[in-house]
C-alpha cells in the first residue's frame, strides 16, 4: 500500500491504534542492547521505545500529521528506498507493515543495509488460527491484496538471517486496534470508528462492510454468535498468528 492510500484511510488512527504494553514489552526486549533504532512504517508512533534513540520513517503525510510532538523525529519515505547510509542504526523495527510494502525483497534488503539487527512484528498466514470475524462475516478480507499476498515468516527468512520467531498471542483486553484485537469482544466490530482504524476495512467496499456488520449485529442480538464462539469470552489470550521475528547479520 502506498503512502497516498494511507493519506486517505489513515484518518483517526491515533484514537484507536495505541501501543499495547504487553506487545511493546516483547518488541522492546527483542531489541537487546541496541541504542539507535529506525522504525520503518512508523505510522503515528506506536511501539517506539522511549529509552532508545529512535528515528521514524513513514510514507503517509496523513499519518505523520497525527504523530505527537513527543514522538521520534520522522522522515517521509518508503522501506524499499531508505534515505539513510549503510549501517546507520543498531536495529530496525517494522510493526505490522510488511504486508503493505510494494516490493518485499527490496524492503528487507534495505533493512539489512542500514542495520545489523531487524525486529519485525508481523502476521504469519501459515500459523494463523481461523478468525470468526473473517470466516463468518467478512470473507472478502482475504481477497484484498494486502491480505492475499501477505508474506509469511518463511518468506522473510529467505531474505534475512532469522535468529528467532516468537508467537505473540493477542491479549483479551488488547488496546491496539488492529484487525484481530477484538477477537473476544465482538461488539467492538459493530462500531464504524473501530473498523475504520483497520486497513482491511478501510479498503473494503462500503456495501460489503455494511452487510457483514449487519450480519454480526443480528447474530449478537439472537445469541447465535455466543452459541458458536462464546467460549472465547473467557480466554485470556489467543494465538491468531502474530509473530515477533528477530534477525541479524
Amino acid at each position: 500500500m502506498t503512502g497516498a492510500a494511507y493519506d486517505r484511510i489513515g484518518r483517526g488512527y491515533t484514537g484507536r491504534r495505541r501501543s499495547d504494553p504487553r506487545i511493546a514489552k516483547a518488541l522492546w526486549n527483542a531489541l537487546g542492547e541496541t541504542t539507535t533504532v529506525l522504525n520503518v512504517g512508523a505510522g503515528t508512533g506506536s511501539y517506539e521505545p522511549p529509552d532508545r534513540q529512535v528515528t521514524a520513517l513513514e510514507p503517509s503525510s496523513e499519518m505523520i500529521r497525527q504523530r505527537s510532538s513527543r514522538a521520534a523525529p520522522v522522515a517521509q519515505g518508503v522501506a524499499e528506498a531508505l534515505p539513510f547510509a549503510n549501517a546507520t542504526f543498531d536495529a530496525v523495527t517494522a510493526v505490522l507493515t510488511l504486508h503493505h510494502w510494494q516490493a518485499l525483497d527490496r524492503g528487507l534488503a534495505e533493512l539489512r543495509r542500514v542495520s545489523s539487527r531487524q525486529v519485525i512484528f508481523m502476521f504469519d498466514p501459515p500459523s494463523s488460527n481461523a478468525l470468526w470475524l473473517i470466516d463468518d462475516y467478512f470473507p472478502e478480507v482475504l481477497e484484498l491484496p494486502t491480505e492475499r499476498d501477505a508474506p509469511s515468516v518463511s518468506l522473510v527468512a529467505e531474505h534475512l538471517h532469522v535468529m528467532s520467531v516468537q508467537p505473540v498471542p493477542v491479549p483479551a483486553d488488547c488496546v491496539d486496534g488492529f484487525a484481530g484485537c477484538y477477537w473476544n469482544r465482538p461488539e467492538a466490530y459493530l462500531r464504524p470508528e473501530v473498523r475504520m482504524a483497520m486497513s482491511c476495512f478501510a479498503m473494503m467496499d462500503p456495501a460489503i462492510e455494511a452487510r457483514g456488520a449487519e450480519l454480526l449485529r443480528a447474530d449478537l442480538e439472537s445469541g447465535r454468535w455466543d452459541e458458536r464462539h462464546g467460549h472465547l469470552r473467557a480466554m485470556r489470550e489467543y494465538d491468531l498468528g502474530y509473530r515477533l521475528v528477530v534477525a541479524g547479520a
